[in-house]
């Protein structure tokens, strides 16, 4: 099983009034294909459930594993966002996991990373190298990821105009990867700070959102959660190009006219969560390019302040818990 265990931990958990809440709860036990993981560092997304706790970008040590667990104790592993799918269901056995309908999912229908330690299930863990530090890979785990999938599902062609709407935590891992492949990386985002990170990282243009490109885009990711971007993004596609969205929530999508934002094959595609081989694909591409997460650390007693700073667009990068001896 595992060293001897502390019995109470320090979190932070989402309750019902809505707020996230600094608690003191049980270290939880691993389950027989479970690692029980000491915390180093984490990300966020807002709970499916209430109370929970919320996280699900983890870094940390194995120090306890389940009788079926395949790691071993003292390993460095990710927790991500997907942790369970059915694995018979025609999505499943289609290679296409992350359309699963039974698919659960970390800090929203499990408890996180929030947490001093967190339990995950072995198959969904990703083994992790020594090094960079954990806090550069905590935001692979979804973010990257995601961006990942997105831009795969964006059908860049090989040296392609790639348009990128929104330049968050996801958004700047991703621009890196298709900079890194031969891409033309062009950034579309309302945030100054933002189009400066954007430049410094390589893109070859970075304005507003509502400047246009300076050619058509041969594919272009929607990162910002905001509809309002869909049809400026479909219009600044080249003929036969494609827009994914990347992001789990997206505010109304105004009228569409056909001619001026389909036509000529243009597509429109959304993304949902990913799979573990997107994971693992993501994960040996970043290291293969050297992809690095630009971070703002947080201590873990100021969770609150991370949260009200991501609402506000005050984060360069991704936002991540440093999780220091308390």
């Amino acid at each position: 099983m595992g060293a001897l265990l502390p019995r109470a931990m320090r979190a932070w958990a989402v309750t019902g009034r809505g707020r996230l809440e600094p608690v003191e709860s049980p270290v939880p036990r691993p389950g027989p294909d479970e690692l029980l993981v000491l915390h180093v560092r984490d990300h966020d997304l807002p709970p499916h459930r209430t109370p929970v706790v919320p996280g699900h970008e983890a870094v940390g040590e194995v120090v306890a594993a389940g009788s079926a667990a395949e790691r071993r104790i003292g390993s460095r592993v990710g927790i991500p966002w997907l942790r369970h799918t059915c694995g018979r269901c025609r999505w499943c056995e289609r290679g296409r996991e992350n359309l699963c309908p039974g698919s659960r999912y970390t800090g929203w229908d499990a408890d996180g990373g929030y947490a001093e330690y967190a339990v995950v299930p072995a198959p969904y863990a990703y083994a992790l190298p020594k090094e960079p530090a954990a806090e550069e890979l905590a935001p692979l785990l979804c973010a990257g990821i995601i961006g990942y999938r997105a831009l795969r599902l964006a059908d860049l062609p090989a040296g392609g105009r790639l348009g990128i709407y929104g330049f968050g935590g996801s958004a700047h891992l991703t621009a890196q990867l298709a900079l890194a492949e031969g891409a033309e990386v062009h950034v579309r985002t309302r945030s100054r700070d933002a189009r400066r990170l954007a430049l410094e990282l390589g893109a070859a243009t970075a304005a507003g959102v509502d400047e246009p490109a300076p050619e058509p885009f041969d594919a272009a990711v929607l990162f910002a959660p905001a509809g309002e971007l869909v049809p400026v993004a479909l219009a600044a596609l080249d003929a036969g190009g494609t827009l994914s969205v990347a992001g789990i929530h997206l505010t109304t999508i105004p009228e569409l006219d056909y001619e001026r934002h389909l036509f000529r094959e243009r597509v429109l595609r959304s993304v949902t969560a990913n799979t573990r081989a997107d994971g693992r694909e993501f994960l040996a591409a970043a290291d293969a390019h050297g992809v690095r997460a630009t971070v703002a650390p947080y201590p873990f007693d100021r969770a609150d302040e991370a949260l009200d700073d991501l609402a506000a667009d005050r984060v360069r990068g991704a936002a991540v818990l440093r999780m220091d001896a308390g």
